[in-house]
């Protein structure tokens, strides 16, 4: 649990050197004392330009500090940066740095440290890091960061109690005597994620939860997920069928085919069954199914009423992110992650094939413009003039894409750029991604590629969805965008305002600037790799 200073922790008094005046703020105290109890480590991260201004001496900043602990107790890290905003260090918020030496000193990685702040920066610097971000607005927090923020809560307690809520969360419930899998691990548990390929991916540690603890698990998903289903550790099994229920342009409900999935469910033998769902999706219409097919055990998250439909009925509060919400339901029918793993997300090992040997050595930036939803796709105009921009800066680009956006891909490659467009089915993005210093990306299936391998995404992300549930998950992020757009939280497929305003004022040198931050460097463009085109071998990219 990391924490900015001044206006988190205590008032915000300009280059204070006065232990005098430190002030804590309301909850603090109390706050952090959960945290502790909790078995909680905790750390500072603070700009503190002062000292390079001359305002106070490290000496006195030291005596600030030791006021502040008088108050609160010790902290078991504190990473200052001495520096002013001209001086170009790596560690100024909002750069990472601060955040990544304060996980390195507490013996963790970013992505398992929570950083808490007033303003845009620290929420950027946690994002930056791979760590998750909470703003606490206070009045000079300006109403841009708060729309762009993934979390925020209302005041410190709040922030407490939720990543305490969190944190429980997903942590294994104890099994209740329930059916034939009552009190017992292994038997064979069905797993649901009946959605496009990025929703299965940030199911899949959810789905490594219950292999940690299952003899054999089998897979139900969607045509649209079936691809992704493949690559994630965990599965012995996929049954793919589409759910009317689910589907964005489903066909019309057939008896028949309904009849055929019951008695397709039925032969699988499941001791159990966990449906995962999207927040705006509902477990019960496949859960009547099951219930039809003999599962004893049924659990899934609803907030309708599901009679005797599920045996665990689990709630989620919004906000929480998706693959920490299907973590959460995996805990409650009592599956968690083995102790060796971390809840990342992964891919199974040699599902993936390398990147093809045209493109180089690894370290090139992949440029992926299109998405399933036009809304939420990066205009084409604006890819090109981003594709030019990083060959200008140094940076090697790739551009990927499925079948039906060959056009664009070859439009934005034109202006720069490797086109991959309609080459490469999901497994073969996979490697190409595997390979990629860093992505940038819409919100789309591939981010969660990127994800899956730690590489590092420049995020430009519509906000038709929440960015705290969908954004890229544990991996340094740089948020681009208009986050409080007309279109905020409406859903929607198709943009709704003429001109999709919340992506096309974003300018390339901030995609170029975003790259610095995440500590993507440019490089020569070879001649071996410049403008090289690359054969199709069918599937889709997306």
């Amino acid at each position: 649990m990391l924490l900015d200073r001044d206006g988190t922790l205590v008032e915000d008094v300009p280059y204070n050197g006065d232990p005098e005046k430190v002030r804590l703020l309301p909850g603090v105290r109390v706050g952090l004392d959960r945290l502790r109890a909790a078995g909680l480590r905790l750390g500072v991260v603070s700009n503190q330009s002062g000292l390079a201004r001359g305002f106070f001496s490290v000496g006195q900043m030291r005596a600030v500090h030791a006021r502040i602990e008088a108050l609160v107790g010790p902290f078991d890290s504190w990473q200052v940066c001495p520096h002013d905003e001209a001086d170009g260090c790596g560690c100024r918020k909002p750069l990472p740095g601060l955040v990544r030496a304060a996980a390195a000193e507490l013996g963790t990685v970013p992505g398992r440290c929570v950083v808490v702040g007033d303003i845009g920066r620290d929420v950027t610097a946690a994002l930056a890091a791979g760590a998750v971000g909470v703003l606490v607005p206070t009045p000079v927090t300006r109403p841009e960061e708060v729309a762009a923020a993934p979390w925020v809560a209302g005041d410190f307690c709040e922030a407490v109690e939720e990543i305490l809520r969190r944190q429980h969360a997903v942590q294994p419930a104890v099994r209740p005597a329930v059916g034939r899998s009552a009190g017992r691990r292994g038997g064979t548990v069905l797993v649901v994620r009946a959605d496009s390929a990025g929703d299965v991916l940030v199911t899949g540690p959810a789905i490594r939860a219950v292999a940690h603890h299952a003899d054999r698990v089998v897979l139900l998903c969607g045509p649209r997920g079936r691809a992704a289903a493949d690559l994630l550790p965990g599965v012995d099994e996929v049954v793919e069928h589409p759910l009317p229920w689910i589907d964005p342009d489903p066909d019309r409900v057939n008896p028949a085919e309904m009849a055929a999935l019951t008695d397709r469910l039925a032969a699988i033998g499941a001791d159990e069954a966990v449906i995962f769902t999207s927040f705006h999706q509902s477990p019960l219409p496949l859960a009547l199914l099951l219930r039809m097919a003999g599962v004893p055990r049924v659990s899934g998250i609803s907030e309708d009423y599901p009679g005797s439909l599920l045996d665990v009925r689990h709630r989620v509060p919004v906000g929480v992110p998706e693959p920490e919400r299907a973590l959460s339901l995996a805990a409650a029918a009592g599956y968690g992650l083995a102790p060796t793993d971390q809840p990342t997300l992964r891919l199974r090992a040699g599902a993936v094939p390398p990147a093809p040997a045209r493109l180089g050595a690894p370290g090139y930036v992949v440029l992926h413009p299109g998405s399933a939803a036009s809304s939420r796709a990066i205009p084409p105009e604006l890819a090109a003039r981003i594709a030019s921009a990083l060959v200008d800066a140094g940076h090697r680009v790739v551009v990927t894409g499925g079948p039906d956006e060959r056009e664009v891909t070859a439009a934005v490659a034109a202006a720069g750029g490797v086109d991959l467009g309609g080459r490469t089915g999901l497994a073969e993005l996979a490697g190409v991604v595997a390979g990629a210093a860093a992505m940038v990306v819409g919100n789309t299936g591939p981010a969660h590629l990127a994800a899956a391998f730690g590489v590092p995404v420049v995020s430009l992300f519509a906000p038709t969805v929440p960015f705290g549930q969908w954004g890229p998950y544990r991996v340094p992020t740089v948020r681009l965008g208009d986050a409080a757009a007309p279109c905020r939280d409406t859903r929607a497929a198709t943009c709704p305002v003429p001109g999709h305003p919340c992506l096309a004022g974003v300018d390339p040198a901030e995609v170029v600037e975003a790259l610095r931050v995440l500590g993507v460097p440019g490089e020569p463009v070879g001649p071996a790799t410049a403008g090289v085109a690359v054969p199709a071998t069918g599937g889709s990219g997306r």
